[in-house]
């Protein structure tokens, strides 16, 4: 299942205006670590549909979001809640971690 995408034109209606948490995945083709965790983000996605929605960014192609939150390394995942960023989780990591990082808002959130 690959994960759905968003624009900077899409941004704001896909992501901000969520009523759902929304888990952006900002990434890069040439990116090595990002093809590493994107099937780890694919199994969040379908583990956690009824709560988070995860949405790819390719930040090459949409220069302006990934600059708006600051983006500078890949792979970066940044967790949007009511329109906004409350965490941020670098690097490529194990689910596990990720998943922590993402817990303690998706409870608050639910």
């Amino acid at each position: 299942m690959a994960l759905p995408t968003t624009t900077d034109a899409q941004f704001a209606a896909d992501v901000l205006a969520s009523p759902m948490p929304v888990l952006v995945d900002f990434t890069a083709e040439w990116c090595g670590p990002c093809r590493m965790v994107t099937p780890v983000l694919e199994q969040i996605a379908a583990d956690e549909a009824g709560r988070l929605r995860v949405v790819a960014l390719d930040v090459d192609a949409n220069p302006i979001t990934s600059s708006t939150y600051g983006v500078l390394g890949m792979p970066t995942m940044g967790l949007f809640v009511g329109g906004e960023l409350v965490t941020t989780v670098v690097g490529a990591r194990p689910r596990t971690a990720i998943l922590r990082a993402l817990e303690p808002h998706l409870a608050a959130a639910g």
